[in-house]
């Protein structure tokens, strides 16, 4: 037990100190290139943390096995919204930008539409089998790519200029942060995740509760601990663009990918699941609009972490 609390404590210490390295180096380099922290938070940031899901996912396809790749991006991405987002609101209102409201949140809202569209076609309209296909697969690559390219190309920053008033790292240093917190923060959410799930199991807690609590939650890890550093850093955009890119990132590359190599069979994904993805986008959608307009606030965060807390007790129940 000493053992397992020990390298619990070293896993939190590693995710903590990986957020810290990843959030300054990202920033030093969007300064640098004039790139807004937005787009780096959507690019480096977030899908260096969904490099968890993208593991999981493609060895999920290799075996076969849909539901891993399909249950690990719909429960991550529902975590990230509903939890993680709703915590940094919580901690921190968060101002939506222009190019936010009209390109980022509706994008997460259709390649959301696009998947439940694709590998539902069979239930909700008849036509086929509820399977996404290698072709639809090779869809979602291009679609990322373009949203990529189009990210960068009309980047047009709409943050407030900071003053800089202390010497900034040379750019191989901001490189090597920025490196060095993705695999800290990785590794050290495996080795959180490992002792974690075994002291729950010392102490007696059920399979279902750590599958749940523990397991679902891991690979999010690296967003959560990188959306709360942001925040308390006062770095908003980069936070959402955390999120936002690693929700695109998880269905069009991840899912995307997995599709190509085994094609993904809905048939275990049940419409509940689904329902609660689809509301985890547009909430985003609905917060910058309403109450506070383009702001998220700390009572759009209270509704998220009410989702959440209401989508967990329905699995437990449902189980």
């Amino acid at each position: 037990m000493i053992l397992e609390i020990l390298l619990l404590i070293i896993g939190l210490v590693l995710i903590i100190t990986g957020a810290e390295f990843l959030v300054d180096g990202s920033s030093s380099i969007a300064r640098k290139f004039g790139v807004s922290e937005f787009v780096i938070g959507l690019t480096i940031v977030g899908m260096g943390t969904s490099a968890p899901e993208m593991v999981v996912s493609f060895m999920g396809a290799f075996q076969g096995k849909a539901d891993i790749a399909l249950g690990n991006v719909i429960g991550s991405n529902i975590f990230n919204t509903l939890l993680i987002l709703g915590i940094t609101c919580f901690l921190m209102p968060m101002t939506i930008t222009r190019q936010n409201m009209k390109r980022d949140i509706p994008m997460n809202i259709a390649t959301t539409l696009l998947l439940i569209f694709l590998g539902m076609h069979g239930t909700f309209f008849g036509l086929g089998h509820d399977v996404v296909s290698r072709l639809d697969g090779m869809l979602f690559i291009l679609i990322f790519a373009f949203y990529m390219y189009w990210s960068f190309k009309h980047d047009q920053s709409e943050e407030p200029v900071e003053e800089v008033t202390e010497k900034q790292p040379k750019l191989f240093v901001s490189i090597l942060l920025v490196v060095s917190g993705l695999s800290a923060l990785i590794f050290g959410g495996k080795v959180f995740v490992n002792s974690a799930t075994e002291i729950a199991s010392m102490v007696g807690l059920s399979d279902k509760f750590i599958a749940i609590t523990i397991l679902a939650g891991g690979t999010s890890l690296p967003e959560l601990a990188t959306c709360i550093v942001a925040a308390a850093k006062k770095k908003g955009q980069l936070a959402l663009g955390n999120i936002l890119g690693s929700n695109i990132f998880n269905i069009l590359l991840i899912l995307g990918g997995s599709a190509i190599i085994h094609p993904l069979n809905f048939g275990g994904v049940g419409l509940v699941d689904l329902g609660v993805l689809l509301l985890s986008a547009v909430l985003i959608w609905a917060s910058a609009h309403m109450g506070k307009k383009a702001q998220i606030d700390r009572l759009d965060g209270f509704m998220m972490l009410s989702c959440e807390i209401g989508y967990m007790v329905w699995l437990f129940i449902n189980l």
